[in-house]
């Protein structure tokens, strides 16, 4: 008996050990969730149960194993990952300080892909790559980035600082700083030059396709009512 308390009071040190180590390192990560995520409830909420935080911390381990040469360790460790939370990060990424991925599942970062800081992805969200070329073939990803739930950006391609991918969309071309995308080929509109919220609404992202539309639709009736 004494042996099993000895070993529940281990577990429960490595535990809180755990728990401290982890809101130390990703302090910055923890507080995007709060920022950004209303449900939830508490800091330490986001650490224990949140699968976007643990697939980055076991991340940052196979990224620092990838960077030493040890490509196998590495990617088992991220295949760990994957089993545990459905969120697929190769440990080539390189994936800026901020990082919240709500919900999570059904994510995949490829292994050239670059996330600058404070990205905020949605489940289902894919940065992968195109071509069999040993080179740059995955996205960069600028800061303050808002990527819609299931939006594939695919290639070696930019997306700027402070833009919005809308849900479902697939960018397959450079996208310009300010800028919101929609569709499926991605089509680009600008929101008047100005950094959008990442608390935008999904319901009121602009369709360049409609913009169009609606300027059409004024011409005719300004024609019509001459």
């Amino acid at each position: 008996m004494d042996i099993l308390w000895m070993i529940i009071l281990a577990l429960i040190a490595i535990l809180v050990l755990k728990t401290v180590l982890v809101s130390v390192i990703f302090y910055c990560e923890i507080k995007s969730a709060q920022k950004r995520d209303p449900a939830a409830k508490s800091f330490l909420e986001i650490v224990l149960l949140y699968q976007g935080l643990h697939a980055l911390v076991v991340y940052r381990l196979a990224h620092r194993l990838y960077r030493m040469r040890l490509y196998l360790p590495a990617r088992y460790l991220s295949q760990v990952a994957r089993f545990f939370t459905g969120i697929e990060i190769h440990p080539g990424a390189k994936i800026g300080r901020g990082l919240f991925i709500d919900h999570g599942m059904g994510v995949v970062i490829g292994e050239t892909a670059v996330i600058g800081e404070n990205v905020l992805l949605y489940q289902g969200v894919t940065l992968g790559g195109t071509g069999l070329a040993h080179e740059k073939r995955h996205p960069t990803i600028g800061n303050n980035v808002v990527i819609g739930a299931g939006a594939k950006v695919l290639g070696n391609i930019i997306v700027g600082d402070n833009s919005y991918i809308g849900a479902n969309a697939v960018v397959i071309k450079d996208v310009p700083v300010n800028s919101t995308v929609v569709g499926v080929p991605g089509r680009v509109t600008k929101q008047d030059g100005k950094k959008i919220d990442v608390a935008l609404d999904h319901s009121h992202v602009l369709d360049p396709i409609m913009q169009n539309i609606e300027e059409l639709q004024k011409r005719i009736d300004k024609i019509e009512n001459k």
